[in-house]
């Protein structure tokens, strides 16, 4: 009963103190023209970002009704609280807890036209090294991947292994969108573990583009 107090609190007090938060920031954001075009048709997706960089994230795509994966630790609970008040499904999951059952759910959301969004190196690590569980769901499911990722220029940065990124109060935010990148479904191990690469590459080169003149410290 106390662990859900605090979860339940944590939720309610998670969603008014970041959204106020992050309510008094500045957006500036870069979209590469096939992902304003995937947009403009409506078209669900897959995001791929780093979970360092989650939270402005999370903040500019609340109430869409994408579908996020949250690991099933006590750290995933409080942000699962968070993010379900921000409109969010969440499917509880992670590469070392619960990923079979997690996947099929994802890509049954996938499947019924909603978009999702994972951090491929969730839950634990190594920082910015992308591991294939996303590129699984869009070869089942059919969606284009699209890498994005968010920076900003005064920050606090939690000494994590992901080094979570938390904008100070009036920070300009930036967020770069890259290409839809489309996995091919009858790609083999060896041909994904080359699209993760790629894409690690570029999720990479946009979180440097948009940490260009920010807070890194």
């Amino acid at each position: 009963m106390r662990k859900e107090f605090r979860y339940r609190a944590a939720g309610t007090l998670g969603r008014g103190l970041l959204g106020g938060l992050l309510g008094t920031a500045r957006y500036e954001i870069s979209v590469d023209e096939s992902y304003r075009a995937l947009r403009a048709a409506g078209r669900p997706c897959i995001y791929v970002l780093w979970h360092g960089r989650l939270l402005p994230l999370a903040h500019l795509h609340r109430y869409e009704g994408v579908v996020v994966l949250i690991s099933r630790s006590a750290d995933g609970e409080y942000i699962t609280r968070v993010v379900e008040r921000w409109g969010y499904g969440v499917v509880r999951g992670s590469s070392s807890r619960g990923g079979g059952p997690a996947l099929r759910e994802l890509v049954r959301h996938a499947r019924a036209g909603r978009s999702i969004a994972v951090t491929p190196d969730g839950p634990r690590g190594p920082r910015q090294k992308l591991k294939p569980g996303a590129l699984v769901a869009a070869q089942l499911s059919g969606l284009p991947v699209v890498p994005v990722s968010a920076g900003a220029s005064r920050a606090w940065w939690f000494e994590g292994w992901d080094r979570f990124l938390v904008p100070k109060p009036w920070s300009r935010i930036r967020v770069a969108y890259g290409a839809p990148y489309e996995i091919p479904r009858e790609a083999g191990p060896d041909e994904l573990e080359h699209h993760a690469r790629v894409l690690e590459s570029e999720l990479n080169r946009l979180t440097a583009e948009v940490d260009g003149d920010g807070d890194r410290r």
